[in-house]
């Protein structure tokens, strides 16, 4: 029986990143797949009640900076915890993670890489240049990614897949959905792997 984590997510997440390296080890030792899902959590929020990093109370703000120090040290990972471009609009990174996934290249690779970008190396996945920079950097077409991500069939999948992020309940990034069980942060990693090991 085949094994398939769903991945809804986005390249603005820290706590993505920080879980970016691991699912796809967990996946890759378990034998199991991915189905990457790019989302817009900025239309999932407001449903979800949840508040964009700038309209939250400031003793949310003071334990999240607390977290992500504790998570960078446990996992021994660079991360730049207040990158000079963030917040930022991932969307065309977004975009060309679904494009590169439908013309099956290796998603996990740009996807990484766009975090990594983001939150190792603080540059702006907003620019378009610097998007097709790091695509290529990974041995693809930058140009041609970025125009696919643009076009209206990829538009039109981003928005399908936020969709879906809604109706399967997802109200934060990263959400791993394993079997209909939805685990929702890096810090359940534990958990998926777990579920994968039963099966």
């Amino acid at each position: 029986m085949s094994k398939n984590i769903e991945y809804f997510y986005t390249h603005a997440s820290p706590w993505t990143y920080l879980g970016s390296v691991r699912i796809h080890e967990l996946a890759k030792a378990a034998g199991a797949t991915i189905t990457y899902r790019p989302v817009n959590l900025g239309k999932i929020f407001p449903l979800s009640g949840g508040l964009p990093l700038g309209k939250r109370a400031e003793q949310r703000k003071r334990y999240r900076m607390f977290e992500l120090k504790r998570w960078r040290d446990h996992l021994g990972v660079d991360i730049t915890l207040e990158p000079a471009f963030f917040p930022v609009d991932d969307t065309n990174g977004n975009r060309m993670v679904i494009a590169a996934d439908k013309q099956g290249l290796d998603t996990g690779k740009l996807s990484n890489a766009i975090l990594r970008a983001v939150w190792v190396e603080e540059k702006n996945v907003a620019d378009e240049d610097t998007l097709i920079a790091v695509a290529n950097a990974q041995g693809m077409d930058g140009t041609a990614l970025l125009a696919a991500g643009k076009s209206a069939e990829i538009g039109d999948l981003y928005d399908a897949y936020t969709r879906e992020g809604i109706d399967r309940q997802v109200f934060g990034a990263p959400t791993y959905i394993y079997k209909g069980e939805p685990f929702w942060g890096q810090d359940r990693l534990d958990f998926v792997e777990r579920a994968l090991a039963r099966d």
